[in-house]
């Protein structure tokens, strides 16, 4: 099993920071991907960015030239920082794991919102 805990979520205003944090724990070996997605209210949860072991990298059109993934595959850690925030960005922001597209473990989500 795999433990995934996010960190950093908040409320901004429209253009401000934010940074979320994901700590994973447990069956390290059992994925090579981690990434974060969202889900706004009635909509389905999406990719925001992921990023492979070896540092591939895939971002959703949306947040291209605003958000930027990490990963420190020692430490277990990925995060999300994201920069130019737009309501349009509101959402419970969630930390996954797993193989290239395919998410196997969830973390519990963090909300950002984000006011105009």
């Amino acid at each position: 099993q795999v433990q995934l805990v996010e960190s950093g979520g908040g409320s901004v205003q429209t253009g401000g920071s934010l940074r979320l944090s994901c700590l994973a724990s447990g069956r390290i070996v059992s994925f090579n991907a981690m990434g974060w997605y969202r889900q706004a209210p009635g909509k389905e949860r999406e990719l925001v960015a992921r990023m492979s072991r070896a540092g591939t990298i895939t971002y959703a059109d949306s947040v291209k030239g605003r958000f930027t993934i990490s990963r420190d595959n020692a430490k277990h850690t990925a995060a999300l920082q994201m920069n130019s925030l737009k309501p349009e960005d509101t959402a419970v922001y969630y930390c996954g794991a797993g193989f290239e597209e395919t998410v196997a473990y969830w973390g519990q989500g963090t909300q950002v919102t984000v006011s105009s």
